[in-house]
């Protein structure tokens, strides 16, 4: 896995413990919502009762219609069902580059998007007017860090902050890093310190909260 730039891990405090499997919703302040995943594997398809997708979207396909895997510092993926690459038919494993269209079935389109030259982290965009439930603007493939900023080669892009703003994975552990003074949870932080599914952040210009998908 894509390692983490020095500087993300020079914090000796735990984060309170997240697994990999793991997903949340990361819901932006006047940005708006998205479906966070800290899998290797994620599972596309249609909702069921019993959530075998890791990203369920409403639209006309199987529970589990494909899986898109991240492999090293790549991507790839494995056709359940009827998927296509770039408009081309995907027997068995297909592997996905920055800007990749993704489609499964008949009418469910996606972009495949990897923002940051420095992250492994990709986003899928709706192309198609499908969306998630809970419905989300995108799906963030989280591997070490997620950017939020107003610079385009941030996994968020938020045009009104003025500054980065960073989540970041140690270990089982989610932490928060973002310059100068913000608060976690109502307590003031300096630097970068540890969230939970459910946290709020806020700082001079963003606000966002983390919420825990049941």
């Amino acid at each position: 896995m894509f390692q983490l730039l020095d500087t993300f891990l020079d914090h000796g405090a735990k984060g309170l413990g997240m697994r990999q499997s793991e997903r949340f919703m990361l819901w932006i302040d006047a940005v708006g919502g998205y479906w966070v995943c800290l899998g290797d594997e994620i599972i596309l398809g249609q909702p069921d009762r019993q959530a075998s997708a890791d990203v369920p979207i409403l639209g006309d396909l199987s529970s589990r219609h494909a899986c898109i895997r991240r492999d090293g510092e790549g991507y790839l993926v494995e056709a359940m069902r009827d998927v296509r690459i770039d408009d081309r038919p995907v027997q068995n494993v297909g592997w996905l580059r920055d800007g990749s269209r993704i489609q499964l079935g008949a009418s469910v389109r996606l972009m495949f998007c990897r923002p940051h030259p420095l992250s492994a982290t990709a986003r899928l965009d709706f192309v198609s007017r499908h969306r998630t439930q809970p419905s989300a603007d995108a799906a963030l493939l989280m591997a070490d860090t997620c950017i939020l900023g107003p610079k385009r080669r941030a996994h968020v892009v938020c045009p009104n902050w003025t500054r980065e703003v960073i989540l970041y994975r140690r270990g089982q552990g989610l932490y928060c890093r973002a310059a100068g003074v913000f608060e976690i949870d109502g307590a003031a932080c300096n630097g970068s310190g540890p969230v939970t599914k459910n946290s709020h952040i806020e700082g001079s210009g963003f606000s966002f909260n983390l919420e825990a998908i049941q």
